[in-house]
């Protein structure tokens, strides 16, 4: 599906995101944003077979040619895939703040958000092979406006999609950034020490989804020497899952109180920091609450590695 809307909007106006990404009607969606605003309307009629798996790079004809072209953006424009307007737009609010902090410009960005995807790939029953294709497919495609678009990096706010970032990274011909190794590679600038003497540094992961959360970050964190720990199945049911359920019936006091429990049993095993792996955790606890303190927001390092690229670029 091509995306049907693009608009140019100041910095100043991030904070009212929110109300133009609900009055955006369609299914698919792309904004474009820069501190310079330019005159050009981004459209791209352009299509790509969502079903077929092919590998898109820049010395394709459909890379260099077609109605939205790279000239669009300054240089250091960052790429946002989304598949949920909550996490997109929580990563468009701290890459603004984060990166004006010293008074410099926030770096352009340009956004294609398709919260349907998301749930194509929820019924797909976390099967990360064959049932994915055609969502896979579809990313891939909106991958390749961004790229098109003139990004010099692409990011994924949301995590549930990182389960399948080798699939849509496939050919990218420029930095396709992954929480996982974002997450990792601030954990081991912050030197961090083990609690138990004797033992190495451990790691929580706390995600509504441990299958889709070790294929995020088990790997890439064992590989540097971190060791991981999850919630069992028992504390799964009876509080981690509950925790969201309470939160999305706005029984705010009830899922708390079951996140503070789930985040104890864990910190109770001797873990360094616990790693919110899903989206549906962040939120939840308020931002002075000291359990926080122990927590890492992935998104806060995917911004940081973000900003990193676009001033590199």
């Amino acid at each position: 599906m091509s995306p049907r809307c693009s608009l140019y909007h100041s910095m100043h106006h991030v904070g009212g995101a929110r109300r133009r990404l609900a009055s955006c009607r369609s299914q698919s969606s792309c904004f474009a944003y820069s501190a310079r605003p330019s005159p050009i309307v981004l459209k791209t009629d352009s299509a790509v077979d969502p079903s077929e798996p092919k590998n898109f790079d820049s010395s394709s004809s459909a890379s260099r040619s077609g109605p939205y072209s790279a000239t669009c953006h300054p240089s250091g424009t960052t790429g946002v895939l989304g598949a949920s307007s909550t996490s997109s737009l929580r990563f468009l609010e701290k890459l603004v703040c984060w990166s004006t902090r010293n008074g410099e410009e926030a770096p352009p960005f340009v956004i294609c958000n398709d919260p349907l995807v998301k749930k194509e790939l929820l019924s797909s029953g976390n099967n990360l092979a064959s049932d994915c294709g055609i969502a896979i497919g579809k990313l891939r495609e909106k991958r390749l406006f961004l790229e098109q678009s003139g990004a010099c990096c692409i990011v994924m706010p949301c995590q549930f999609l990182h389960a399948w970032h080798d699939e849509i990274s496939q050919g990218c011909s420029v930095p396709f950034l992954h929480v996982g190794d974002c997450v990792v590679k601030e954990l081991k600038a912050a030197n961090l020490k083990p609690v138990e003497y004797g033992s190495n540094v451990r790691v929580g992961i706390l995600s509504t989804d441990n299958t889709l959360a070790m294929n995020c970050y088990l790997n890439k964190l064992e590989n540097q020497g971190f060791e991981v720990l999850c919630p069992d199945k028992a504390s799964m049911e009876h509080t981690v899952l509950p925790s969201v359920d309470a939160f999305r019936k706005g029984d705010m006091e009830g899922a708390r109180n079951l996140l503070r429990v789930s985040l104890q049993v864990l910190l109770v095993r001797a873990v360094n920091t616990i790693i919110l792996a899903s989206d549906d955790l962040v939120g939840i606890l308020p931002d002075d609450d000291p359990l926080l303190k122990k927590c890492i927001d992935p998104l806060d390092a995917l911004v940081s590695e973000a900003i990193i690229c676009t001033r590199t670029s």
